[in-house]
């Protein structure tokens, strides 16, 4: 599985780094968009568990929700995404690695197991049982995934990226210019 890994890693920072010089925008804004994404997710799934429990329950999934929405706006939703994008500038400017390529890789290696191992169960799950829950389950289990390889990517310098680029000309410009109409 190691060697399985590290091509996913070097596809995901060649796809990523593609994706920057298209947009400008880093692996690591990727990654925050599919946490933010994941999170939404989440939310959805506990208001569904809501919906179908019982007072007690509901109770519980309240608390257990804010407890959570607090939990998250001490740790994930308090950094800006720029100070991500700027120490991973900083490492690839010094000439260093990701540190996350070493250190993640057995979170990264058994997600992705899970992620490969599931597949079968959730879609004879949902085929033969019609149950959502599973898909919604193994939805997060492919974002945490998913974001587990961009953030073991190193970003390329800072760029504007062609989509800006080509948006930001002037629309004048684009058109050609039409002679004076005569006195």
């Amino acid at each position: 599985m190691a060697y399985f890994d590290s091509v996913i890693i070097d596809v995901t920072e060649w796809w990523s780094r593609k994706f920057q010089l298209l947009t400008g925008r880093t692996n690591v804004w990727l990654a925050v968009q599919l946490t933010n994404l994941s999170i939404i997710v989440y939310f959805v799934w506990a208001g569904v568990f809501y919906l179908a429990s019982s007072a007690a329950s509901r109770a519980v999934i309240i608390v257990f929700c804010a407890g959570l929405l607090y939990a998250l706006t001490q740790t994930v939703f308090k950094v800006p995404i720029e100070t991500y994008e700027r120490n991973a500038y900083r490492r690839v400017a010094d000439g260093f690695r990701n540190p996350r390529r070493v250190r993640d890789a057995l979170l990264r290696i058994s997600f992705l197991t899970m992620s490969v191992v599931m597949c079968g169960p959730v879609v004879f799950v949902y085929m033969t049982l019609g149950l959502r829950f599973f898909l919604l389950s193994y939805s997060l289990i492919l974002l945490t995934t998913a974001v587990l390889y961009l953030l073991a990517c190193d970003p390329l310098p800072p760029c504007a990226g062609k989509v800006r680029e080509w948006l930001g000309r002037p629309v004048a410009s684009a058109l050609p210019a039409s002679e004076p109409v005569g006195d």
